[in-house]
């Protein structure tokens, strides 16, 4: 088998072709795949214009689907807002620290117990 190497030449111009490709927001994709789904242009069109490849698009645009289905299916948890982070945050504080206490007279307890029953006066 012949291995074949690339040259600097094209290992600089990958670089370079690496380093300037544009990065889309979610909200760009968002965009485009609906732009694609309402079929005023083809893909083909749709494509050139935005600069991306058809097999970006179908990606993106199958990603989009997915994560639509999901959603609807409602099987997914919902994310919780902040508020109820934080209150369930606090609240699970407050139980570790119930837990604690009990925890804690329980020790005594058990200690007083086996320590010849504690004082009686």
């Amino acid at each position: 088998m012949r291995k074949t190497t690339k040259s600097p030449g094209e290992k600089i111009v990958k670089d370079i072709k690496r380093a300037t490709r544009k990065h889309y927001s979610s909200e760009e994709k968002i965009r485009i795949v609906l732009d694609g789904l309402r079929g005023e242009d083809s893909i083909a069109e749709l494509c050139r214009r935005e600069g991306i490849s058809q097999g970006i698009y179908y990606k993106w645009s199958k990603d989009f689907m997915e994560a639509g289905k999901k959603r609807l299916a409602g099987g997914t948890a919902r994310a919780a807002n902040t508020d109820e982070v934080k209150e369930l945050r606090r609240e699970a504080q407050d139980l570790k620290e119930v837990v604690a206490e009990q925890t804690l007279e329980l020790r005594l307890l058990k200690k007083s117990m086996f320590d010849g029953g504690g004082d009686h006066e």
